[in-house]
């Protein structure tokens, strides 16, 4: 039970946990933003542009209701609800282009930052490390060849 306890806080701490927690908090807000956007604001004009057709209620009627002779329903309706599968597609291309244009934004952040030649932003310790490496093998190697070349001779 100790040894779990300490993988536990060893996760916890590392930071995954609060990274996983965090991404949620955010997908969720994130989801009623797009949520909003499409029904509010997107799908008005798209059913404008198809005669006033709200998607939402749109169905194929499989079977329609039964009635009994005094007005009570026997079987239901049985529909197929594709209006709101259109809602949805709609929602993940907002969703995926949206995330699309984060990561493109993270990735042109995180190429600067990892840019040791780029002054403009921070290079962090481990990139700056590894480019001095870099930098010092390739002048090891230089040495090598003009010394094997004088060998040559």
């Amino acid at each position: 039970m100790v040894k779990i306890y300490k993988e536990f806080k060893e996760f916890a701490v590392k930071g995954n946990m609060m990274d996983i927690a965090i991404g949620v908090i955010i997908g969720a807000s994130f989801n009623k933003v797009t949520d909003v956007l499409v029904k509010k604001i997107l799908m008005p004009p798209v059913s404008l542009l198809v005669s006033d057709v709200n998607f939402k209620d749109k169905e194929w009627v499989l079977r329609k209701a039964i009635t009994g002779e005094k007005g009570e329903v026997v079987a239901n309706k049985v529909a197929i609800g594709y209006g709101e599968l259109v809602e949805s597609f709609f929602d993940f291309l907002i969703i995926a282009f949206c995330m699309f244009l984060v990561v493109k934004g993270m990735n042109r952040l995180r190429n600067k930052a990892q840019n040791p030649a780029d002054k403009t932003e921070k290079t962090p310790k481990d990139i700056e490390l590894l480019a001095g490496i870099k930098d010092h093998m390739e002048e090891q190697v230089g040495l090598m060849k003009k010394f094997m070349k004088k060998e040559d001779k």
